[in-house]
């Protein structure tokens, strides 16, 4: 029992960074830009929360957790919306292959979280020595009191507050996409932006706002990953192919947030199930790291055979908008 409660937390652990990722994908895509820069930009969220965490609490006399968590939360969501805008100007208004500048930013943002990583290593005395404990304990504070209660209180309630927050935001996209005006033009942009315009609806804004506000999200994933997984250090190319899970999470998901919460534990689950499973060989471990790509295309076969429309993704992703076309 024990075990299974464990790879349940660690699953649900490694699952919201993914969350964070896909969650800001949906909301990008629904406007029907396809941005393959979310790894990067989670990078840019992690090591930019680190860096105000850094800088903070070697500048104060004495350092007040909670003041550095506000500088970390500000700080990533500055870094990882400023990578959002630098993709809609070049893809928007500058009409670039949304592809290109997608993987341009990614390796962009990779080496930006590796440089400044390896910068601040060195200030701090060395490799691995890079200390924001204190910031890193407000982001991984538990429920106070429910956190004591046997079992449901492991499972439900010993995670710091950007666990929930994930959780709180995918479900809010889900209904604001769902449920608001803004949310139906926004689809409507995503699915035929010629027709969207023709009715009214601002296209270039919405798209620009969506893919900041996405990136912004996905950055959260970063700070997650620094803050209160790894408890508020830095690793080169620590996050893994964790943001390219989230976008093949958004296949997984059908483009619903809501989904992307189970399907985050899932692949979570997934990514560590190697460890849990006794002897397994280097080539076989690497095997169990692909079933969550495995799952997920074996669901966009699935899905492409229904063809639901709500099952689709968004009928103009990808594909640039060029008014006077229209």
């Amino acid at each position: 029992m024990e075990l299974v409660l464990t790879f349940i937390q660690k699953a649900i652990g490694q699952g919201i960074a993914i969350l964070f990722g896909a969650t800001g994908e949906i909301i990008t895509e629904k406007s029907g830009n396809l941005n393959l820069g979310i790894p990067g930009i989670m990078y840019m969220g992690g090591i930019s929360g680190l860096m105000g965490a850094f800088v903070y609490e070697n500048a104060a006399e004495n350092p007040i957790p909670f003041i550095g968590l506000i500088i970390s939360f500000a700080a990533t969501l500055l870094a990882s919306a400023f990578g959002g805008l630098i993709y809609s100007f070049l893809t928007i208004t500058l009409r670039a292959n949304q592809n290109v500048v997608g993987l341009a930013l990614t390796t962009f943002g990779v080496g930006f979280g590796n440089f400044f990583g390896g910068s601040i290593s060195k200030l701090a005395g060395g490799v691995g020595q890079i200390s924001v404990k204190g910031t890193a304990s407000a982001f991984r504070a538990s429920v106070p009191g429910l956190n004591k209660i046997p079992i449901i209180g492991e499972l439900f309630f010993s995670y710091g507050f950007l666990t929930y927050l994930a959780v709180i935001i995918a479900l809010s996209m889900t209904y604001f996409l769902k449920n608001t005006r803004k949310g139906l033009n926004l689809r409507a942009v995503g699915e035929n932006p010629a027709t969207a315009d023709a009715a009214g609806i601002h296209v270039s804004r919405y798209k620009y706002v969506a893919t900041i506000v996405g990136a912004a999200i996905a950055g959260l994933g970063g700070l997650y990953f620094v803050m209160e997984y790894l408890g508020g250090t830095w690793s080169n190319n620590g996050f893994g192919d964790r943001g390219w899970l989230a976008i093949a999470l958004v296949i997984l998901a059908l483009w619903n947030p809501n989904n992307a919460i189970w399907g985050s534990f899932l692949f979570g689950g997934l990514y560590i199930l190697y460890i849990y499973l006794p002897g397994l060989t280097r080539a076989t471990q690497e095997l169990c790291k692909m079933l969550p790509y495995v799952v997920t295309i074996i669901v966009l076969i699935i899905s492409s055979k229904r063809n639901k429309h709500e099952s689709q993704p968004p009928s103009s992703l990808g594909k640039a908008y060029f008014r006077e076309e229209r």
